[in-house]
């Protein structure tokens, strides 16, 4: 049966087809559970975003129906994540109402690159960033979120540092403001949180006993929820204290209730007084200034925002998966998630992995999640405010603790070291001068690496024999590709061949090669005439059809060519009978002697 009109349009609307009253049930309880998940996330997110805790929970409700309507990858979930939290912070401590403003509209642009990506079919650019790359880049952000949680986690009050070192720096200054009762609640949440986390670990045998069975699942649900369950025993802890009139922790405050205003994206702006760039007065700004304030962050955000979704909806959905699918449910999740006040979502991975685990059958597990966000929000925002800091702290600790994927570095440095360069680069380059610039010295490394490779190709240079006793150097490229960066590599590799084993002939073997450009064929005529005012013949062997035609353009009639051995032991016999057109130096060798005497001495040319 083929999509109907309404499917290809919201290709969505296909998990309808024969959508159960079992799928519903299933849908009902993942989505419920990662509601559970995203409620205590959303509002730490926003937290470490800069923004007031309600942002979060705007950003969590939209991106699951957009999701559920365009996406195709059931167990994906958007919304919030540290990640996009953290890069959204660095345009959000201006104050009043910048902050805000400024990440709503980072969100709507980024859902526009996001769009274009799909329209152009631009997907393929998250390929240039490498897993040694994106690991260091992870690791770092994962130290960066994670220290600057920190203050909170330990209740010191006041502004924290810029970058990763100088917000280490001003924790240990401070340390001695730290105040008890947030710091025991705050390390005493992370053990428990990482205590719980240990009991989805726990498999129950098909054959086990109903109450067994029952345990399993309790162990599961207590795992799955286990923020919710900090965040509601900590909060229930402060507000029992609050009614005894003690504040022993520092709490997030009011918390806006209802659903968000459906408004159009702020295009404009004021940095109050103390917040502009003079530090004095206040400044106005209209879109072209937002733009510049923020930046390259309307690039590097979707480009992180496309990398994670990608790789999660692969994980989760296998090779099925459309990459401009899912770049238009992606862009559309934050162009229309703008209009309800969110900042910059993106699939989250711990957040796809309950869903996965709750045994989700169709997207529409995200309308669920998203029923349950909006019912927080009109019901249970008056009670958010009794939430300590401190707990918000140690959810988004125990989160990110688990980015730092240190595990990876024993098998690069065991198979490949060169590898590692990129990831250190952009490790210690993210926690030094930021993760913008990071990301970005990561990613020209490896590409530097790859330009490397492709002007310096490995050519394994032989001495052969044919049957009749005539040597000649055969020069093999073990690359598909020759380019022109290769051109100089390759004369100077002959050049330096024909010095070391005589002016005898040269075959260059392309079997291996696919692909040659203008540049590195006329390069290659131009060594066909420096051997030839040697008398040295350039025999090509083995070409394509492709590398033939572009050679055979270039070098015009005086292009040798042989496409097997026996055409290049007629090529090379009737070339030795033609005394007086080519000298070449024979070499005599005894009838007699074993053939294991004349097999030929391979030598690898390779700078690496």
């Amino acid at each position: 049966m083929g999509l109907s009109r309404v499917e290809r349009v919201l290709p969505g609307t296909r998990w309808l087809r024969g959508y159960t009253g079992q799928f519903i049930v299933a849908d009902l309880i993942a989505g419920i559970t990662v509601g559970l998940t995203v409620l205590p996330q959303g509002l730490a997110y926003a937290t470490l975003a800069g923004l007031e805790p309600q942002y979060g929970l705007y950003s969590a409700f939209v991106g699951g129906v957009v999701y559920a309507l365009l996406g195709g990858c059931r167990e994906v979930t958007i919304g919030p994540t540290a990640l996009l939290s953290l890069m959204t912070s660095r345009h959000t401590g201006y104050g009043g109402n910048s902050g805000p403003q400024l990440a709503i509209l980072l969100c709507f642009l980024s859902g526009v690159v996001e769009l274009l990506m799909a329209v152009l079919r631009l997907g393929a650019l998250v390929d240039l960033i490498s897993l040694p790359v994106t690991v260091g880049f992870t690791s770092a952000t994962a130290l960066i979120i994670g220290a600057s949680q920190l203050k909170a986690l330990l209740g010191i009050r006041g502004g924290s540092g810029s970058g990763f070192a100088s917000t280490v720096r001003t924790v240990i200054a401070n340390i001695t403001e730290a105040r008890v009762a947030d710091s025991i609640l705050g390390v005493v949440s992370i053990a428990v949180l990482l205590a719980l986390r240990k009991l989805k670990d726990i498999k129950t045998p098909p054959e086990a006993t109903g109450g067994r069975k029952i345990v399993g699942l309790v162990c599961w649900l207590v795992a799955t929820a286990r923020n919710a369950l900090v965040v509601l025993i900590t909060s229930f802890i402060a507000f029992y204290c609050d009614q005894r009139g003690e504040r022993p922790f520092i709490l997030t405050g009011t918390v806006k209730s209802g659903i968000p205003d459906f408004q159009l994206p702020p295009f404009s702006t004021v940095l109050p007084a103390g917040g502009g760039p003079n530090g004095t007065s206040s400044l106005e700004l209209g879109f072209t200034g937002m733009i510049e304030e923020l930046g390259a962050s309307i690039a590097l955000v979707p480009i992180i925002a496309v990398l994670g979704n990608v790789a999660i909806s692969k994980a989760f959905g296998g090779s099925g998966i459309n990459p401009t699918r899912e770049l238009v449910a992606l862009s559309l999740s934050n162009i229309c998630g703008s209009f309800f006040s969110s900042f910059p979502v993106t699939g989250s991975f711990s957040r796809s992995a309950v869903n996965h685990a709750s045994g989700v059958k169709t997207p529409i597990g995200g309308i669920y999640t998203g029923a349950l966000v909006l019912l927080a929000l009109g019901v249970l925002t008056p009670y958010f405010q009794y939430i300590p800091k401190a707990a918000l702290s140690a959810v988004i600790i125990s989160a990110v603790i688990f980015m730092i994927e240190y595990e990876v570095i024993r098998p690069l440095w065991r198979c490949n070291k060169r590898e590692l360069i990129p990831g250190a680069v952009t490790f210690v380059l993210s926690l030094i001068v930021g993760v913008e610039l990071g990301l970005l010295a990561g990613v020209l490394t490896d590409v530097a690496f790859v330009v490397y490779r492709t002007a310096r190709p490995i050519l394994t240079v032989t001495v052969a024999n044919t049957t009749l006793g005539m040597q000649y150097i055969l020069i093999r490229p073990n690359h598909s590709l020759i380019y022109f960066p290769a051109v100089e590599w390759v004369r100077n590799v002959t050049s330096k061949a024909i010095k070391q084993h005589g002016n005898i002939p040269v075959v260059f073997d392309c079997r291996l090669v696919n692909e040659f450009d203008y540049t590195a064929a006329t390069g290659l005529q131009m060594l066909r005439k420096e051997l030839e005012k040697k008398q040295i013949p350039l025999i090509i062997y083995g070409s394509s059809s492709e590398v033939r035609k572009l050679l055979q353009e270039t070098l015009k009639s005086s292009l040798l060519e042989v496409t097997n051995d026996d055409e290049l032991e007629t090529m090379l016999r009737d070339i030795s009978t033609e005394g007086g057109k080519h000298e070449l130096r024979e070499v005599a060798i005894p009838l007699l002697a074993p053939a294991s005497e004349r097999s030929p001495s391979v030598v690898e040319i390779d700078d690496s």
